[in-house]
């Protein structure tokens, strides 16, 4: 094989997905409008993830992140069978 087949081979897939991203996005731009995107924590999982924030709600803040206020699912699964 060639060298531009091969790059070609290997670009074409994250051109594509670059695509349905750009049209997903626009699509959902026609039907709701501009979004304000950010980080939003999940203090289940104790994870952060980026999405689409309300206008009436802030993003999460880093800076305000207590690791004590964490839940995790593994200490509370040991103290419930410590329990029974």
């Amino acid at each position: 094989m060639q060298a531009q087949t091969i790059a070609f081979l290997i670009i074409v897939p994250f051109a594509l997905a670059f695509l349905y991203a750009c049209i997903h996005e626009y699509l959902r731009y026609r039907t709701e409008g501009r979004a304000s995107y950010g980080l939003v924590y999940n203090e289940e999982t104790g994870t952060t993830h980026v999405t689409g924030i309300p206008e009436h709600e802030e993003a999460y803040d880093p800076v305000d992140y207590d690791p004590n206020d964490y839940n995790d699912p593994e200490i509370n699964r040991s103290s419930d069978d410590e329990k029974t």
